[in-house]
Protein backbone atom coordinates (compact mmCIF):
# COMPACT_ATOMS: atom_id res chain seq x y z
CA UNK A 1 0.00 0.00 0.00
CA UNK A 2 1.47 3.09 -1.42
CA UNK A 3 0.88 6.50 0.82
CA UNK A 4 0.39 9.42 -0.65
CA UNK A 5 3.58 10.99 -1.14
CA UNK A 6 4.57 7.64 -2.62
CA UNK A 7 1.62 8.06 -5.12
CA UNK A 8 2.59 11.00 -6.19
CA UNK A 9 5.87 10.17 -7.59
CA UNK A 10 4.75 6.71 -8.74
CA UNK A 11 5.10 7.01 -12.67
CA UNK A 12 4.73 3.93 -14.82
CA UNK A 13 7.57 3.32 -16.96
CA UNK A 14 7.46 3.34 -20.59
CA UNK A 15 5.35 0.38 -21.74
CA UNK A 16 3.66 -0.06 -18.11
CA UNK A 17 -0.06 1.22 -16.83
CA UNK A 18 -0.97 1.65 -13.91
CA UNK A 19 -3.82 -0.67 -12.19
CA UNK A 20 -5.50 -1.21 -8.85
CA UNK A 21 -5.23 -3.65 -7.16
CA UNK A 22 -6.80 -2.37 -3.93
CA UNK A 23 -8.84 0.70 -2.32
CA UNK A 24 -10.42 1.27 1.21
CA UNK A 25 -11.56 4.29 2.96
CA UNK A 26 -10.05 4.99 6.14
CA UNK A 27 -9.89 8.46 7.06
CA UNK A 28 -9.49 8.93 3.09
CA UNK A 29 -8.73 7.14 -0.18
CA UNK A 30 -6.06 4.14 0.50
CA UNK A 31 -4.78 3.18 -2.93
CA UNK A 32 -2.65 0.43 -4.64
CA UNK A 33 -1.37 0.55 -7.82
CA UNK A 34 0.41 -2.10 -9.49
CA UNK A 35 2.68 -1.21 -12.51
CA UNK A 36 1.90 -3.34 -15.23
CA UNK A 37 4.52 -5.29 -17.55
CA UNK A 38 3.67 -4.15 -21.36
CA UNK A 39 2.79 -7.49 -22.70
CA UNK A 40 0.32 -8.06 -19.57
CA UNK A 41 -1.01 -4.43 -20.49
CA UNK A 42 -1.27 -5.50 -24.14
CA UNK A 43 -3.29 -8.35 -23.48
CA UNK A 44 -5.53 -6.66 -20.78
CA UNK A 45 -6.53 -4.12 -23.91
CA UNK A 46 -7.03 -6.86 -26.18
CA UNK A 47 -9.39 -9.24 -24.09
CA UNK A 48 -11.52 -6.16 -22.50
CA UNK A 49 -11.41 -4.79 -26.59
CA UNK A 50 -12.93 -8.05 -27.13
CA UNK A 51 -14.86 -8.72 -24.87
CA UNK A 52 -17.16 -6.13 -24.05
CA UNK A 53 -17.42 -5.13 -28.15
CA UNK A 54 -18.75 -8.99 -28.16
CA UNK A 55 -21.33 -8.11 -25.40
CA UNK A 56 -22.28 -4.77 -26.57
CA UNK A 57 -22.40 -5.95 -30.27
CA UNK A 58 -25.49 -8.50 -29.29
CA UNK A 59 -28.62 -6.80 -30.52
CA UNK A 60 -26.99 -3.62 -32.15
CA UNK A 61 -28.31 -2.57 -35.46
CA UNK A 62 -25.13 -3.74 -36.78
CA UNK A 63 -26.09 -7.13 -35.92
CA UNK A 64 -29.17 -6.73 -36.95
CA UNK A 65 -27.94 -5.50 -40.47
CA UNK A 66 -26.34 -8.58 -40.86
CA UNK A 67 -29.53 -10.62 -40.23
CA UNK A 68 -31.00 -8.54 -42.60
CA UNK A 69 -28.39 -8.95 -45.13
CA UNK A 70 -27.78 -13.06 -44.20
CA UNK A 71 -31.43 -13.21 -45.35
CA UNK A 72 -31.65 -11.62 -48.43
CA UNK A 73 -28.11 -13.00 -50.02
CA UNK A 74 -28.00 -15.87 -48.88
CA UNK A 75 -23.92 -15.84 -49.28
CA UNK A 76 -22.23 -16.13 -45.82
CA UNK A 77 -18.67 -15.93 -46.94
CA UNK A 78 -18.56 -12.54 -49.12
CA UNK A 79 -20.74 -11.11 -46.41
CA UNK A 80 -18.81 -12.00 -43.36
CA UNK A 81 -15.75 -11.17 -45.52
CA UNK A 82 -17.17 -7.25 -46.05
CA UNK A 83 -18.19 -7.21 -42.29
CA UNK A 84 -14.83 -8.20 -41.35
CA UNK A 85 -13.15 -5.02 -43.65
CA UNK A 86 -16.07 -2.58 -43.11
CA UNK A 87 -15.05 -3.12 -39.15
CA UNK A 88 -11.21 -3.16 -39.24
CA UNK A 89 -11.68 0.50 -41.61
CA UNK A 90 -14.25 2.02 -39.07
CA UNK A 91 -12.72 1.12 -35.80
CA UNK A 92 -9.28 1.79 -37.20
CA UNK A 93 -11.10 5.43 -37.76
CA UNK A 94 -11.83 5.31 -33.91
CA UNK A 95 -8.85 4.06 -32.82
CA UNK A 96 -7.21 7.33 -34.26
CA UNK A 97 -9.10 9.50 -32.83
CA UNK A 98 -8.95 7.79 -29.27
CA UNK A 99 -5.15 8.14 -29.48
CA UNK A 100 -5.15 11.75 -31.20
CA UNK A 101 -7.61 12.52 -27.94
CA UNK A 102 -4.55 10.95 -25.45
CA UNK A 103 -2.62 13.39 -27.12
CA UNK A 104 -4.29 16.62 -26.84
CA UNK A 105 -5.69 15.94 -23.09
CA UNK A 106 -3.50 15.75 -19.87
CA UNK A 107 -3.97 12.85 -18.00
CA UNK A 108 -6.32 13.78 -15.45
CA UNK A 109 -8.56 15.48 -17.83
CA UNK A 110 -8.40 12.42 -20.02
CA UNK A 111 -9.51 10.57 -16.80
CA UNK A 112 -12.30 12.29 -16.76
CA UNK A 113 -13.21 12.35 -20.34
CA UNK A 114 -13.16 8.69 -20.10
CA UNK A 115 -15.02 8.22 -16.89
CA UNK A 116 -17.97 9.91 -18.23
CA UNK A 117 -17.94 8.25 -21.76
CA UNK A 118 -17.92 4.87 -20.62
CA UNK A 119 -20.58 5.80 -17.75
CA UNK A 120 -22.50 6.82 -20.72
CA UNK A 121 -21.67 4.18 -22.78
CA UNK A 122 -22.74 1.69 -19.68
CA UNK A 123 -26.11 3.73 -20.03
CA UNK A 124 -26.85 3.51 -23.99
CA UNK A 125 -25.87 -0.15 -23.40
CA UNK A 126 -28.93 -0.83 -21.68
CA UNK A 127 -31.28 1.40 -24.13
CA UNK A 128 -32.58 -1.47 -26.70
CA UNK A 129 -31.65 -0.59 -29.91
CA UNK A 130 -33.27 -1.17 -33.75
CA UNK A 131 -32.81 -0.94 -36.99
CA UNK A 132 -34.33 1.83 -38.78
CA UNK A 133 -36.24 0.99 -42.24
CA UNK A 134 -33.98 3.21 -44.28
CA UNK A 135 -30.93 1.46 -42.97
CA UNK A 136 -32.45 -1.91 -44.33
CA UNK A 137 -32.18 -0.53 -47.41
CA UNK A 138 -28.94 -1.70 -49.34
CA UNK A 139 -27.54 -0.20 -52.33
CA UNK A 140 -27.17 -3.00 -54.30
CA UNK A 141 -23.51 -3.47 -55.77
CA UNK A 142 -23.09 -6.99 -55.13
CA UNK A 143 -23.21 -9.43 -52.26
CA UNK A 144 -19.39 -7.49 -51.07
CA UNK A 145 -19.89 -4.50 -52.11
CA UNK A 146 -23.54 -3.78 -50.76
CA UNK A 147 -22.26 -5.30 -47.57
CA UNK A 148 -19.26 -3.34 -46.94
CA UNK A 149 -21.08 0.12 -47.68
CA UNK A 150 -23.91 -0.58 -45.61
CA UNK A 151 -22.25 -1.82 -42.58
CA UNK A 152 -19.62 0.65 -42.70
CA UNK A 153 -22.17 3.16 -42.70
CA UNK A 154 -24.14 1.47 -39.91
CA UNK A 155 -21.44 1.76 -37.71
CA UNK A 156 -20.60 5.10 -37.73
CA UNK A 157 -21.53 6.68 -34.66
CA UNK A 158 -22.85 3.69 -33.31
CA UNK A 159 -22.27 2.59 -29.51
CA UNK A 160 -19.30 0.04 -31.02
CA UNK A 161 -17.04 2.78 -32.55
CA UNK A 162 -17.80 5.42 -29.88
CA UNK A 163 -16.75 2.44 -27.01
CA UNK A 164 -13.35 1.97 -29.61
CA UNK A 165 -12.33 5.54 -29.55
CA UNK A 166 -12.81 5.31 -25.67
CA UNK A 167 -10.53 2.56 -25.53
CA UNK A 168 -8.38 3.39 -27.67
CA UNK A 169 -7.86 6.25 -25.33
CA UNK A 170 -7.80 4.34 -22.09
CA UNK A 171 -5.30 2.13 -22.97
CA UNK A 172 -2.88 4.07 -25.47
CA UNK A 173 -2.86 0.23 -27.67
CA UNK A 174 -3.87 1.56 -30.94
CA UNK A 175 -3.46 -1.38 -32.93
CA UNK A 176 -4.29 -3.96 -29.71
CA UNK A 177 -7.58 -1.83 -29.46
CA UNK A 178 -8.69 -2.05 -32.67
CA UNK A 179 -7.67 -6.03 -33.26
CA UNK A 180 -9.58 -6.93 -29.71
CA UNK A 181 -12.83 -5.02 -30.75
CA UNK A 182 -12.87 -6.30 -34.63
CA UNK A 183 -12.56 -9.72 -33.27
CA UNK A 184 -15.46 -8.69 -30.71
CA UNK A 185 -17.40 -7.82 -33.85
CA UNK A 186 -16.77 -10.58 -36.00
CA UNK A 187 -17.35 -13.14 -32.49
CA UNK A 188 -21.20 -11.65 -32.64
CA UNK A 189 -21.81 -11.13 -36.49
CA UNK A 190 -20.87 -14.31 -37.99
CA UNK A 191 -22.79 -16.73 -35.81
CA UNK A 192 -25.41 -13.97 -36.78
CA UNK A 193 -24.53 -14.56 -40.37
CA UNK A 194 -24.69 -18.12 -40.36
CA UNK A 195 -27.40 -19.21 -38.30
CA UNK A 196 -29.48 -16.14 -38.88
CA UNK A 197 -32.96 -15.35 -37.38
CA UNK A 198 -33.14 -18.72 -35.49
CA UNK A 199 -30.11 -17.28 -33.12
CA UNK A 200 -31.65 -13.68 -32.81
CA UNK A 201 -34.50 -15.30 -30.78
CA UNK A 202 -32.13 -17.85 -28.30
CA UNK A 203 -30.15 -14.90 -26.90
CA UNK A 204 -30.75 -13.63 -23.40
CA UNK A 205 -29.80 -10.11 -25.12
CA UNK A 206 -31.28 -8.22 -21.37
CA UNK A 207 -28.63 -10.23 -19.72
CA UNK A 208 -26.06 -10.04 -22.03
CA UNK A 209 -26.38 -5.88 -22.16
CA UNK A 210 -26.26 -5.86 -18.24
CA UNK A 211 -23.10 -7.52 -18.22
CA UNK A 212 -21.52 -5.31 -20.56
CA UNK A 213 -23.23 -2.36 -18.89
CA UNK A 214 -21.62 -3.38 -16.03
CA UNK A 215 -18.40 -3.47 -17.33
CA UNK A 216 -18.48 -0.19 -19.22
CA UNK A 217 -19.10 1.14 -15.87
CA UNK A 218 -16.56 -0.37 -14.14
CA UNK A 219 -14.23 1.15 -16.58
CA UNK A 220 -15.68 4.61 -15.94
CA UNK A 221 -15.72 4.27 -12.12
CA UNK A 222 -11.98 3.46 -12.28
CA UNK A 223 -11.30 6.12 -14.83
CA UNK A 224 -13.25 8.77 -11.86
CA UNK A 225 -11.05 7.12 -9.42
CA UNK A 226 -7.89 7.70 -10.96
CA UNK A 227 -8.57 11.30 -11.81
CA UNK A 228 -9.91 12.20 -8.43
CA UNK A 229 -6.12 11.17 -7.10
CA UNK A 230 -4.38 13.05 -9.90
CA UNK A 231 -6.40 15.76 -8.34
CA UNK A 232 -5.52 14.76 -5.14
CA UNK A 233 -1.74 14.26 -6.05
CA UNK A 234 -1.63 17.67 -8.34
Amino acid sequence: MLGRSAMAHAVPKPGETFDHAAFALAGGAAWSFVAKPARESRLEAFLVSMGVVALAEIGDKTQLLAFVLAARFRKPVPIILAILVATLANHALAGAIGSWITSVLGPTALRVVLGLSFIAMAIWTLIPDRLDEGEAKVPRAGVFGTTLVAFFLAEMGDKTQIATVALAAQYHAFATVVAGTTLGMMIANVPAVLVGGRLAHRMPIRLVHAVAAAIFALLGIVALFDAAHGFRAA
